[in-house]
């Protein structure tokens, strides 16, 4: 076997694990993922699981990774290009709602879980959870405040305030959805979400803007 292969493989043996592992943490919470447990279910040895990580901490960091990036993937595909400020902060939080909803994570939002299990320890594990949450929501605030500047919010609306709502519409959506198996909460969801940003209005044809402007001339 050529080293290229080699490498190949192992490139994708880890994909698949980190795939699994994703999966697992979102269901069973990150605690919930072993070397045995994954070996089992991906048909591998101990052993050869434990080569790519080294250990279950290494693993857990991994798959925290891995879930930042399909949450990112899952969310930047119906932003990117979106006018910065209150169009951009109303597509993000589109984009949040329809992530949960899609199920793209088989049990619900996966930082919410591994918030909820990692609040109140230490070590990189959590770090990294909330790293990655604070990174989501300097990115809600920074478009709160570029509507505030824009005047598309009022004078004086802070920031971590709504971003603060926000968040808690969001984990009042995974506590709907999970736990009371409640698929009404994304459509209360939604509308507590257009009470604190205001409803998006579709944009105006172009004949109309034209008729608009020869009136005003």
């Amino acid at each position: 076997m050529s080293p290229r292969r080699s490498s190949a493989e192992a490139g994708q043996t880890r994909a698949a694990i980190l795939a699994r592992g994703v999966e697992v943490a979102s269901v069973e919470g990150l605690e919930g993922l072993t070397i045995g447990r994954l070996a089992t279910d991906l048909g591998l040895s101990k052993s050869g699981l434990l080569g790519h990580f080294g250990s279950k901490e290494a693993l857990q960091l991994a798959v925290v990774d891995t879930a930042a990036e399909i949450f990112f993937r899952e969310t930047s595909s119906d932003t990117d290009g979106v006018t910065p400020g209150l169009p951009r902060l109303r597509a993000m939080c589109a984009a949040w709602v329809s992530h949960v909803e899609r199920e793209v994570f088989p049990g619900g939002c996966f930082f919410t879980a591994a918030a909820s299990e990692f609040d109140d320890r230490d070590g990189p594990v959590r770090d990294a959870v909330a790293g990655l949450v604070g990174l989501w929501e300097r990115d809600l605030r920074l478009h709160v405040s570029l509507a505030v500047a824009d005047g598309d919010l009022p004078t004086g609306t802070d920031p971590d305030q709504v971003v603060f709502e926000l968040v808690g519409q969001m984990l009042a959506l995974n506590h709907g959805l999970r736990l009371r198996r409640d698929r009404g909460a994304l459509a209360r969801t939604r509308r507590a979400m257009e009470r604190l940003l205001g409803e998006a209005q579709p944009p105006v044809p172009a004949s109309r803007t034209e008729v608009a402007s020869a009136s005003a001339g």
